[in-house]
């Protein structure tokens, strides 16, 4: 379908010019004469892919329509037709949320580009709203037992604060949904959440990545890097497996905790960062603590709040609630009709000892979705999961 654009100027050989130049290109083409025939159109159940405007009309003029486009329309790319005389006006209506302006007489080369240009921007924040969507979705917390409400309200009353929380819990029960759930409920979540895992990332480059590092600090530094915590400030630091992490390197974060400054590898200038630090580990670290493999001053900076998330076997009850929505989200994935499970099959999950905890039951249901047929029962759980 070709892609719709209101053309709205008073002249009608300017009208006639830009329909008839832009109807060559390709493009379907609305016009109005007027700001009042435009918001009639704007407000109808057309949706225009763009929209070009002059700003000097009767009625209602650019900077009316403009403004009453953004609350109807808000993501349609607005285009403002300038005279001469009407620059300023043109650059003010840009801080308002024009994409563009363009002079008259319209020259044809900077239209079509400046429409490509709009175009282009349209469709990417439309996909940048399905990623996050999508994202989102991933990020759900799912289940009602008591164990998570306990969990959940702690959550609500901490998430507020700037006060840094230390997630414990073993692998897959969900401890970085947590930390993005505390982010979410923030008011640091206009910024991002940076994830680092320590346990992924090599002890001697662990200070790069969280501090980043001056060109030629080191043999293969070739060039400045930024680290996590300038990545993150003013939103929040997400240390996953912080158990793992170097003695060396909990020293420099330990310092950044307290002053509130870091220093990349190989520099000396001292950096101010805004962090609120979320720190997770599946180890016991007053064990670690004990065995010199953990600061003791550390543990104590980052667990100011406490948190331990409940293994997947000490909320059975949530196991219908996963493995539904689990079912309708890999079914989507696949492009596949969405298949049932019957309580027979809940129940027999209800049974197993889920040692892998949510990430284990995930695996379990897409393998179910694959290799059974339309409704999962007790029989394909006892075939393909508990398998002798």
């Amino acid at each position: 379908m070709a892609q719709h654009i209101l053309i709205i100027d008073d002249e009608r050989s300017i009208r006639s010019t830009l329909s008839e130049i832009l109807s060559f290109e390709g493009y379907q083409i609305s016009e109005a004469s007027d700001g009042i025939e435009a918001l009639k159109l704007i407000s109808g159940d057309t949706h225009y892919d763009c929209i070009l405007c002059d700003i000097k009309m009767p009625k209602a003029d650019g900077i009316e329509v403009l403004e009453k486009t953004k609350e109807m329309q808000p993501d349609t790319p607005f285009i403002v037709i300038s005279g001469h005389g009407n620059i300023e006006t043109a650059v003010e209506a840009v801080r308002k949320g024009a994409f563009d302006y363009i002079s008259k007489p319209p020259d044809l080369n900077r239209l079509l580009i400046t429409l490509r240009n709009a175009m282009e921007k349209k469709t990417l924040v439309a996909e940048t709203k399905t990623l996050k969507k999508k994202i989102s979705k991933g990020y759900e917390i799912i289940g009602d037992s008591d164990a998570l409400k306990a969990i959940l309200e702690i959550v609500e009353k901490v998430a507020p604060t700037d006060a840094r929380v230390l997630i414990t819990g073993s692998n897959g029960s969900g401890k970085e949904l947590i930390a993005r759930r505390i982010h979410d409920f923030s008011s640091r979540n206009k910024s991002s959440i940076v994830e680092v895992n320590c346990a992924a990332i090599p002890s001697e480059l662990i200070e790069s990545e969280l501090f980043g590092h001056e060109k030629g600090s080191f043999t293969s530094a070739i060039k400045q890097r930024i680290g996590k915590f300038e990545q993150a400030d003013g939103g929040t630091l997400f240390l996953d497996e912080i158990g793992d992490m170097s003695l060396s390197a909990q020293a420099k974060v330990l310092r950044a905790l307290q002053e509130g400054k870091i220093t990349r590898v190989g520099g000396d200038k001292e950096i101010s960062v805004n962090v609120r630090v979320i720190a997770a580990t599946n180890k016991d670290l007053k064990a670690a603590i004990a065995e010199g493999k953990f600061r003791e001053d550390l543990y104590h900076r980052l667990g100011v709040i406490l948190l331990h998330v409940p293994s997947l076997n000490e909320r059975k009850e949530d196991i219908k609630a996963l493995s539904e929505h689990f079912l309708k989200q890999i079914c989507e994935e696949y492009g596949m009709p969405e298949k049932m499970i019957d309580d027979s099959a809940i129940e027999m999950l209800k049974t197993h000892n889920w040692t892998g905890n949510i990430r284990e039951l995930r695996n379990v249901i897409e393998r179910l979705i694959i290799l059974s047929d339309k409704v999962i029962t007790s029989q394909n759980v006892e075939k393909y999961i508990f398998l002798k």
